[in-house]
């Protein structure tokens, strides 16, 4: 067993469990969507990044370019947060929530496209 592929592994599945816990629950319902969860997301989603910029391989470049699309789309959702509640002072309408939850939902399947990724690069090195 390699502790590198765990470490590496563990936060990939990491954050597609912590965006799926944000994602889940009433499209524009405020109260079904944490902020904090968003904001251990992204943290999580930005350790796993920086943990494929090692793998030179074809597969490490696609795995690197899927984290990097849910990471710009989990930024891009707390910018939208940030802005409706402090810049624009909207207010978390259920407008702004769908807005929030729409570009998470991009970013699970981002991250769910990574990890099935993952399963056939491990797949394939048993063979």
């Amino acid at each position: 067993m390699n502790p590198e592929k765990v470490v590496f592994g563990f936060f990939i599945v990491l954050a597609l469990t912590l965006n799926f816990g944000f994602f889940i629950g009433e499209f524009d319902n405020p109260a079904h969507h944490h902020v904090y969860e968003l904001f251990a997301a992204i943290v999580v989603n930005l350790v796993a990044t920086t943990l494929k910029f090692g793998d030179r391989t074809q597969m490490g470049a696609i795995l690197l370019a899927t984290s990097l699309v849910a990471d710009l789309q989990l930024i891009v959702a707390a910018i939208v947060w940030g802005a409706a509640l402090h810049i624009t002072e909207v207010g978390m309408t259920p407008s702004v929530m769908g807005s929030i939850v729409s570009l998470s939902g991009g970013a699970l399947l981002a991250n769910i496209t990574s990890v099935v990724l993952l399963v056939i690069e491990t797949v394939m090195l048993r063979r």
